[in-house]
């Protein structure tokens, strides 16, 4: 098989009839959610259980198990063996590696050179540690499977020998405005996919690509939308969209399922916002009335932030005395806010949950088995 020699950007010969609704519908639905992240006071915190869910699903997408509750038990101590260990750190690589960009975009637009620090950050002590991390490849790659020769591949990405060019034309396309941001979007990030620059984790690159890229088009005021729940419930016609660009050049066919799901994604987004927003003025509400304690604020945003955790990380955290934060932490446990997951046994401290924002951030019942400690 021949490698992919990539269409030029922009791209001409869509069929814009079939994608002028798709683009009303998205753009509409995205401007709700960003009209809602702006009316956030800390969105950053506010969001964390939808960016721990990103982390989770972009990493899932290519073979990692583990779960969101798994990786906040992990931050709160709890240890796993050496293959879910393995997976959480992925997980926790690619959130960082998002918070990273998200910081770096105040400063700088973005770039190719910022990709390649994303990706080192990404690949850091991780499977695929030894495949180039922070260098795009200079070999030729090919996908397929396991095992398969050049000749069997399903997919050939372009030589070594014209990828800088490819990826510097790609980069200019960035600042280019096109017929709509949300369509360019899909466009820039199915075609970092085609290009496959790196040796791994092109994948998690290209959906981190996602929200930096509208972020920086001024859609979202801040790169907090993330696909990849539609992408991963949509896997096989996501890759199949993207084979079939290889395949048929059907660019319109990719861009029209990627609007689709900006807008399914986006509506789902705006749902779970009104419900943390509605948790997070009850809870702060309720805690203040229940401690009518100084602490009680930062309390909950430290629930908000992390709501799996250890009271010791809590009062580190906090820099609270503890038999002030034991106290506060009774008084949230008889009322039922926070549950115990995991008692305590012997040298080992009670893990404890803040079950109504995982049963948010998830849309079901994440805490089933967690008892009340009296």
């Amino acid at each position: 098989m021949e490698p992919y020699q990539p269409q030029k950007l922009p791209l001409t010969g869509l069929d814009y009839a079939q994608l002028i609704t798709l683009v009303g519908e998205a753009n509409a639905a995205l401007a709700e959610y960003n009209g809602l992240l702006q009316a956030m006071i800390n969105p950053a915190v506010m969001l964390s259980p939808l960016t721990n869910q990103e982390a989770v699903l972009s990493s899932r997408i290519e073979g990692t198990q583990a779960t969101v509750e798994e990786v906040l038990e992990h931050e709160a101590g709890e240890t796993y063996d050496n293959e879910k260990q393995a997976d959480i750190t992925e997980i926790l690589n690619y959130r960082q590696a998002l918070i990273l960009a998200s910081e770096s975009l105040t400063k700088r637009p973005l770039s190719l050179g910022l990709i390649l620090q994303i990706h080192s950050l990404l690949m850091d002590s991780v499977r695929g540690q030894n495949k180039s991390p922070g260098e795009f490849r200079k070999d030729q790659n090919w996908i397929g499977a396991y095992g398969c020769t050049i000749e069997e591949a399903t997919f050939v990405p372009p030589s070594p020998l014209q990828l800088q060019d490819h990826l510097r034309a790609w980069q200019a396309y960035l600042s280019d405005d096109d017929f709509d941001v949300l369509a360019q979007s899909a466009i820039v990030h199915a075609q970092f996919e085609l290009l496959h620059p790196f040796k791994d984790g092109n994948g998690r690159i290209g959906r981190l690509l996602i929200p930096l890229f509208l972020y920086s088009k001024k859609r979202l005021a801040s790169p907090m939308f993330y696909l990849s729940a539609y992408l991963e419930a949509h896997r096989a016609e996501y890759y199949a969209r993207l084979r079939a660009i290889s395949a048929d050049n059907d660019w319109t066919g990719w861009i029209a399922f990627y609007l689709k799901g900006i807008a399914e994604q986006a509506k789902t987004n705006c749902r779970r916002i009104h419900d943390i927003m509605s948790l997070y003025e009850h809870t702060k509400e309720r805690v203040r009335e229940l401690t009518h304690s100084q602490h009680s604020s930062p309390l909950v945003d430290a629930l908000f932030e992390r709501p799996i955790f250890r009271v010791k990380d809590l009062c580190e955290r906090l820099n609270i005395k503890k038999p002030t934060l034991h106290s506060l932490i009774k008084q949230l446990l008889d009322a039922e806010i926070i549950v115990t997951l995991r008692e305590g046994a012997g040298r080992r401290p009670a893990t404890l949950a803040f079950p109504q924002l995982l049963n948010i951030a998830e849309g079901r019942e994440v805490v089933q088995t967690a008892t009340n400690a009296q």
